[in-house]
């Protein structure tokens, strides 16, 4: 329920910040062919010195790859260094979806990757891939945050049996110091960031917060040890204004 996010860490950073994320307890890794860091994240994979089972490790299809999915991951995995991965995730809904989908099943059943879902996908673009193709994803992978509460979303995801993933659970640190958020953390003494993480997990989310600060990441992993009041969730449920700190997924067709 609580990944390790590696958007936008590059190079040693990002192969540190992975080691201490395992290192801190975090067991779910995401990282993607784009994001350019796949061999510092199996680098840090290996350093650790867990168990490869014991990991949960995702990657994605990007947009320009979609010709061929199948050696994309290929060499996603030689990259990562690895046999397979946890889950394969289609980055965003590109014009060539329904096909790329259909080819991601197959590869499933190859064993390349144990599971496979979907990016940035909306209710239409969900609606479609199932009516088409009759392959429910295992997972939507979008930005979700209590100020960009898509409670429609969550919902439709959740009648599919679709576990979704909050990307961005913090905003990228743009509201941190909004202050209901910052009195509701205090009452509860805990951080801004752990509040919005522990939203995400109290509404059944997986949430991946992201930091490349040793001491922020365990920080963003203790928030197993409280949790916020019905009345509490009400209030933060309230924050939503629709920030999308990252990219509008409903431009795509």
């Amino acid at each position: 329920m609580l990944g390790f996010g590696t958007w936008q860490i590059k190079g040693k950073n990002a192969e540190d910040a992975v080691h201490e994320a395992l290192i801190s307890g975090y067991r779910h890794i995401d990282t993607a062919a784009i994001y350019g860091n796949e061999k510092e994240v199996g680098r840090a994979i290996r350093k650790s010195g867990i168990d490869r089972k014991d990991i949960f490790l995702a990657t994605k299809l990007w947009n320009d790859d979609h010709e061929d999915p199948k050696s994309a991951l290929a060499e996603s995995l030689d990259r990562l260094g690895m046999d397979y991965v946890d889950l394969y995730l289609m980055h965003w809904p590109v014009k060539e979806r329904i096909e790329s989908w259909k080819i991601m099943q197959s590869m499933k059943k190859e064993g390349k990757c144990v599971s496979i879902g979907v990016s940035n996908f909306t209710i239409t673009h969900l609606r479609e891939l199932i009516d088409k193709t009759k392959i429910i994803p295992a997972i939507n992978q979008v930005e979700f945050n209590p100020f960009l509460y898509q409670k429609d979303l969550l919902e439709f995801c959740h009648s599919r049996s679709i576990a979704t993933e909050a990307y961005s659970p913090l905003a990228h640190g743009a509201v941190l110091k909004d202050p209901e958020l910052a009195a509701l953390a205090g009452k509860c003494r805990k951080s801004p960031a752990q509040m919005l993480i522990r939203w995400s997990l109290q509404k059944g989310l997986i949430a991946l917060p992201k930091s490349a600060n040793s001491q922020r990441i365990k920080e963003n992993s203790e928030v197993f040890d409280f949790s916020i009041s019905e009345a509490d969730m009400k209030i933060m449920d309230g924050f939503n204004r629709n920030l999308r700190t990252c990219w509008d997924p409903t431009e795509f067709p």
